[in-house]
């Protein structure tokens, strides 16, 4: 009894091709025989319907049957007693998997369900579908990029067996899959395959999530990826540096060109003042040609005096925030400016804030310029990576408000 060795469980075989959709073909994944290997080889066909356990000796097949049969006969005995506790209602959405003597027994239900006392060991499966959400989490394209990606899965268990014999904790365990699927098929892509393709990606992502899940009883019905902030823009490839809008309910369907002509516009419409919503204004966001400037500043000093005229009450609580500007020159030198719109009438000038700011921007002397001159719109800077924000973005941006006053 003690000399016999222990044996490792077979696993399965790395060198098998694992995932369908972005890697695998379909008819790899549905070959017989596919998920041969597992540790968990020992559970009956329960997939099938084959609860039948042949690891079972003719000697223990026959001690079960008399046990079984004693605990019916007391059961039927004192049925007025009993029934309260071996009858169960089973509604139509769950299943109740019953272990007798520690062996898997068919699932029950729905309705009336007769559970044996002191063999039947059972516990309740619900088959509703059911959803959780990966937090947004930083991943690295193909290309250099480094955006901030979250997941809304939706999933149900379509046999509620093998979701109990197969793996202890389920929602621990598929939520830790999903996302180092999710992680591992955005790291082979691009950040403009990312933000057009996100619902083609999010079916990908369903079905290489499903190919693993699957063994344990339970399928992901669909799966919608959630775009944060680019957090670094990617690498400049042959066409120059790539600017992707920020993501926007209702445009996942669009392709590149067209979704992003639709954030170009949804992009100024969000900027402008609300008594000028019903107006656009056809300008290119990165062109070096001012459209409408009435003064142009030639130097940081001279946009600072300007900014200092514009200092009001009014403005203070349109903004209600305090900026620094950290501002690099060709030539190398650093210097610091501040604009406090906080209290007051709000203040303006040059060295660092004496407290702490509620944004801090960097950039270069000539994208700052080109900010206030309305050749450069903050969020186009923010996400192309030439101005770097420090606190909340969305207060960042409130100095359109800011720029606005100044162009006119």
């Amino acid at each position: 009894m003690f000399n016999k060795s222990y044996q490792l469980l077979p696993q399965r075989d790395s060198t098998t091709p694992r995932t369908p959709g972005l890697f695998v073909s379909a008819d790899n994944f549905t070959q017989p025989g596919y998920h041969k290997g597992l540790s968990f080889d020992y559970i009956p066909n329960v997939s099938e319907n084959d609860f039948s356990d042949t690891s079972q000796g003719w000697l223990s097949w026959i001690c079960n049957l008399i046990v079984i049969f004693l605990v019916y006969v007391v059961t039927f005995v004192t049925f007025p007693i009993t029934g309260w506790f071996v009858l169960k209602t089973v509604p139509n959405y769950q299943r109740i998997v019953v272990f007798r003597l520690g062996r898997v027994c068919p699932p029950k239900g729905p309705g009336i369900v007769l559970v044996l006392p002191l063999i039947d060991q059972w516990q309740r499966v619900d088959l509703r579908t059911r959803a959780f959400n990966i937090p947004p989490c930083q991943v690295t394209s193909r290309d250099g990029g480094v955006l901030s990606v979250g997941a809304d899965i939706q999933f149900r268990i379509w046999n509620p067996v093998m979701s109990v014999v197969s793996v202890q904790d389920l929602n621990a365990s598929t939520r830790m899959t999903a996302h180092k699927a999710l992680t591992h098929s955005l790291a082979k892509k691009t950040v403009r395959e990312i933000q057009t393709e996100r619902v083609k990606l999010g079916d990908y992502l369903g079905m290489d999530i499903n190919e693993m899940t699957r063994p344990w009883g339970l399928e992901v019905d669909r799966v919608e990826l959630t775009l944060g902030s680019l957090l670094k823009a990617p690498e400049e490839g042959p066409s120059g540096p790539l600017i992707m809008p920020p993501s926007v309910p209702g445009l996942e369907g669009l392709t590149g060109p067209i979704q992003q002509l639709a954030m170009h516009f949804l992009g100024h419409s969000s900027s402008s003042h609300p008594q000028q919503e019903d107006s656009v204004t056809f300008a290119d966001e990165l062109s070096s040609v001012p459209q409408a400037v009435g003064t142009t500043p030639g130097s940081v000093e001279e946009l600072l005096d300007g900014v200092k005229l514009l200092l009001s009450e009014t403005l203070v609580k349109q903004v209600e925030a305090s900026f620094q500007f950290n501002i690099s020159s060709e030539d190398g030198q650093h210097r610091s400016y501040y604009v406090d719109l906080s209290k007051g009438s709000g203040t303006a000038g040059a060295g660092s804030f004496c407290q702490e700011p509620d944004v801090t921007l960097s950039m270069s002397d000539s994208d700052l310029l080109a900010m206030f001159q309305g050749t450069l719109r903050p969020f186009a800077a923010y996400t192309s990576g030439r101005l770097k924000i420090q606190g909340d973005v969305k207060t960042a941006m409130k100095l359109e408000e800011l720029i606005r006053l100044l162009r006119k």
